[in-house]
C-alpha cells in the first residue's frame, strides 16, 4: 500500500518544523546567540506547523474527507510561505537592503535617567535585527529560515497535488 500523500507531507512538515525549532533553541540556549524580535516572530509558523502537521497526518490515517486534508495542507503551505517572506525580509534587513522595524533596527530612544540606564546596561543584552550574529556559507539564520520555510511550502504543495490526483 502506498503511503497517503497528506500523511507523508504533513508528517514531514511537522518533523522539519520541530527540528528547526530545536535548532533555534540550541543556538539560543547552548551557543548563547540571542534572537531578535524578528527572529522570534519567525518561530510562530513553526509553533503552528508542529501541531497542525501532526493533526493532519493523524487525520489522513483516519480517512478524513479530502477537503479537510486539503484545507490543513493549504494552511500549512500559507504559513510556510508567509514565514519564508518574513525570513527573506529579515535577511534583507541584515544585508541593509531596507530598513527594519524601529524597535530592533532603528535609533535608540527614551534611555531614561542616567542611573537606571547604567543598571539596565548591566542586565540587558540588546539584540538588533540588522546585525547578523551567525553566518554559514554566506547565509544568516534568517536566510536559512526562508529556505526551510520554502521547503515546507513545497512539501505541502506536493501533498496537495498528490491528494487531488487520488
Amino acid at each position: 500500500m502506498q503511503a497517503h500523500p497528506a500523511f507523508a507531507a504533513a508528517l514531514a512538515i511537522a518533523v522539519i518544523a520541530a527540528a528547526t525549532l530545536a535548532g533555534a533553541w540550541f543556538f539560543e540556549l547552548v551557543l548563547d546567540i540571542r534572537p531578535c524580535p524578528l527572529c522570534l516572530e519567525q518561530r510562530y509558523a513553526y509553533y503552528l506547523a508542529i501541531p497542525l502537521g501532526a493533526l493532519v497526518a493523524f487525520a489522513a490515517v483516519k480517512d478524513t474527507p479530502r477537503a479537510v486534508l486539503l484545507a490543513g495542507l493549504a494552511i500549512l503551505a500559507l504559513a510556510a510561505l508567509g514565514n519564508a517572506w518574513l525570513g527573506a525580509y529579515h535577511a534583507g534587513v541584515e544585508w541593509q537592503f531596507w530598513q527594519g522595524p524601529t524597535e530592533c533596527s532603528g535609533p535608540v530612544v527614551n534611555l531614561g535617567s542616567a542611573g537606571s540606564l547604567l543598571e539596565r546596561l548591566d542586565t540587558v543584552k540588546v539584540v538588533r535585527c540588522d546585525e547578523v550574529q551567525w553566518r554559514f556559507l554566506g547565509l544568516s539564520l534568517a536566510g536559512y529560515n526562508a529556505l526551510i520555510s520554502l521547503l515546507m511550502a513545497a512539501i505541502a504543495g506536493w501533498g496537495i497535488l498528490r491528494l487531488q490526483r487520488r
